[in-house]
């Protein structure tokens, strides 16, 4: 492994030329920093915002593993589609290491000689959160030697990362709970995400407790109930609690690692930055029939993206009028007709056409040429035909697919989730407020807007670290698991509450800073809609209709962009049913696309090694440079078929975990 210690300071002296974050000009010498002379209050809110990028990558690639999304990416894509994974996966790991996990023992070192107990506290709960996330993805990884200076450190395994980031939390709470020393610089100056608030932070610590202890259901010998429930009562008890990483659409500098924008919310970085990502057909599927009621959910028109359709334009060029397409989602899982007949990555972006359009497309299938002339008119298109050719007429106006492959002519239909910040539109005149996505500077122009984005993932969303809807939901799921149905049953409907109200705060605060007059997916849920969906039948009705994937789906659905979502299906064994829940997860299988026969060799479905367990280590970081460290802890590091391997949490017990290491 090779980290690049000091990083950070660099970014620090870059930053502080151009970028507006008051942050960025107190340190002793903002000229020449040292790792000295960084100070405790400089150094945390980077940490926090550098920790949101590596989880931002982190959430979007183990959501397209859920099921969240699709991405016509080949990399991401085969998380989800074909499920032939690569080797690779460095970013997650890369921007940990450098950009978090190189500077904690500093920022713990220089706050312990100062007294400042909540800095080296924070330091405390970023070492947990990071590692946490690396034994999640990866298994065995460098974690006692990490941090040491060590350029070839030892392995350790998934249960000394485990208990190594408990003991942090532990740590964490009793030096919160301490009153810093007078000198100290207060935790307020430091602080980007609660702005100083000790007591949401112990909050915090207790919550990441009640989660990490959760990943334990399959452990009798280990798991405790009582202890989680213990966890959750002195964790965050509304949303007020909620720790989330604040985004901006401010400043145009970007990250001197991977020249992403810096102040955006970092699940935008990946999931929302470019045109490869949509909502999947499972995650439509759960906000238009939850529980097989046909019931839309009022979060669907914030969370599924739209674009402009229909468009007329002015004689000046301008869009005078429209109606809203509405993405459809992407079928991986079921017939997959689309991805079958173009290939699983094939849906490609569409584009604008400034003028009138003509396209030539060969069919050579009558039925198939037939079909598609069909589509033409009932879009009211002008077409016309020459043998095998159709050569149809986009006019001005028209966002459409700028391919001559008939079957890719409809994909209009599958709205990406792309967002705009300033570092990113290439638009010059698109301002702060406009964060939709434009197929080009003429469709800017016009008005033509290409996506409006979803929730989660714009550059101005709230990146959700731990939030109190999480937090019923585990509660749900432990009562659930004690057999109590009632308290369960008030668990899982708060959670449902808690995300609709926090979703309606902040769609609320997009409106009164003007971000909903641009983009009418920004503006609040209509009340009387969500009312409606509480007692409508998406929602179970009474403890005695409550079920175990009724919690678990509506986690999924509050959780989305989150790497969470992967880790519980990988508790209860994705849909496999053999976890005394019945089917937790149903309709997600391997879809016919399906080509990763190699590396995940289990027979069926209740073999563990049938479904994706962890992502294999990344060539460049550690097997190409600590190869032998590597196999000395986990025999079986190389092999193709690593991706369907158990984490420790994910084993029922030790001997089976280290079963898996073995030769």
């Amino acid at each position: 492994m090779r980290t690049s210690k000091y990083f950070i300071l660099g970014c620090l002296i870059v930053l502080g030329s151009t970028s507006c974050k008051k942050w960025l000009d107190k340190n002793v010498d903002p000229n020449n920093p040292n790792n000295a002379s960084v100070a405790v209050q400089n150094r945390l809110p980077w940490i926090e915002h550098f920790y949101q990028y590596t989880s931002g990558v982190t959430n979007f690639r183990t959501s397209t593993a859920a099921g969240v999304y699709y991405s016509n990416s080949a990399a991401a894509n085969a998380l989800s589609t074909t499920w032939i994974a690569t080797t690779g996966n460095t970013t997650p790991y890369q921007t940990w290491f450098v950009e978090v996990a190189s500077n904690l023992n500093d920022l713990y070192n220089t706050a312990q000689q100062q007294g400042a107990y909540h800095y080296m506290a924070a330091a405390d709960v970023f070492h947990a959160l990071g590692f946490m996330q690396m034994l999640d993805v990866y298994g065995e990884m460098p974690y006692t030697q990490a941090l040491a200076g060590n350029p070839s450190p030892a392995f350790s395994d998934g249960k000394t990362i485990y208990n190594g980031c408990m003991a942090k939390l532990n740590e964490a709470i009793s030096l919160f709970s301490k009153t810093q020393e007078a000198t100290a610089p207060a935790f307020t100056a430091g602080d980007l995400w609660s702005g100083g608030d000790v007591n949401r932070w112990i909050k915090f610590c207790w919550g990441l407790k009640a989660r990490y202890m959760l990943k334990l259901s399959k452990k009798t010998d280990l798991y405790n109930a009582d202890s989680i429930l213990y966890c959750l009562s002195k964790g965050p008890q509304s949303n007020a609690d909620n720790i989330v990483g604040p985004g901006f659409n401010n400043s145009t500098v970007t990250d001197y690692l991977l020249s992403d924008p810096v102040v955006t919310n970092g699940n935008f970085d990946y999931a929302a930055y470019g045109s490869n990502q949509r909502i999947s057909q499972y995650h439509y599927n759960l906000l238009t029939n939850m529980r097989g009621s046909g019931i839309t959910d009022p979060r669907m028109t914030k969370i599924v993206p739209a674009s402009m359709s229909n468009i007329q334009l002015d004689a000046s060029g301008k869009v005078i009028a429209y109606t809203w397409n509405r993405s459809i989602g992407v079928d991986s899982y079921g017939p997959s007709t689309r991805l079958v007949k173009g290939g699983a990555t094939s849906i490609v972006a569409p584009s604008y056409a400034a003028t009138n359009t003509n396209i030539t497309y060969a069919i050579a299938d009558a039925t198939e040429r037939a079909n598609f002339i069909a589509a033409q008119v009932q879009a009211g298109r002008p077409y016309t035909t020459s043998g095998n050719n159709v050569v149809v007429t986009y006019r001005a106006g028209s966002i459409y697919i700028n391919n001559t492959n008939y079957l890719y002519a409809g994909d209009t239909v599958y709205v990406n989730l792309r967002s705009s910040a300033l570092a990113t539109s290439g638009i010059a005149a698109q301002g702060a407020l406009d964060v939709n996505w434009y197929p080009s500077a003429a469709a800017f122009t016009a008005g033509a807007v290409g996506s409006t984005g979803s929730f989660q993932v714009r550059p101005v969303s709230d990146q959700e670290i731990l939030t109190f809807h999480e937090m019923c939901f585990i509660k749900a799921e432990v009562y659930m698991r004690k057999g109590d149905n009632s308290n369960a049953y008030t668990a899982y409907l708060a959670g449902i509450q808690a995300h609709l109200n926090m979703m309606q705060a902040k769609l609320t605060s997009w409106q009164a800073a003007g971000y909903a007059a641009v983009n009418p997916d920004m503006a609040p849920m209509n009340q009387a809609a969500i009312n409606s969906y509480i007692t409508s039948n998406a929602v179970a009705q009474g403890a005695g209709a409550l079920t175990m994937s009724d919690i678990m789906l509506q986690k999924w659905v509050a959780m989305g962009c989150s790497i969470e979502n992967w880790n519980d299906m990988r508790r209860f064994n994705y849909s496999a049913g053999n976890t005394g829940f019945g089917v937790v997860y149903p309709g997600y299988d391997r879809g016919p696309l399906f080509a990763g026969t190699a590396l995940y060799t289990g027979g069926s479905k209740t073999d563990p090694r049938y479904w994706m367990r962890r992502w294999s280590l990344p060539t460049t970081l550690e097997l190409n440079y600590n190869l032998t460290n590597a196999l000395a802890i986990n025999a079986h590091a190389t092999d193709p078929n690593i991706w369907s391997m158990p984490v420790w949490w994910d084993c029922a017990t030790d001997a089976e975990y280290t079963a898996y290491l073995s030769k």
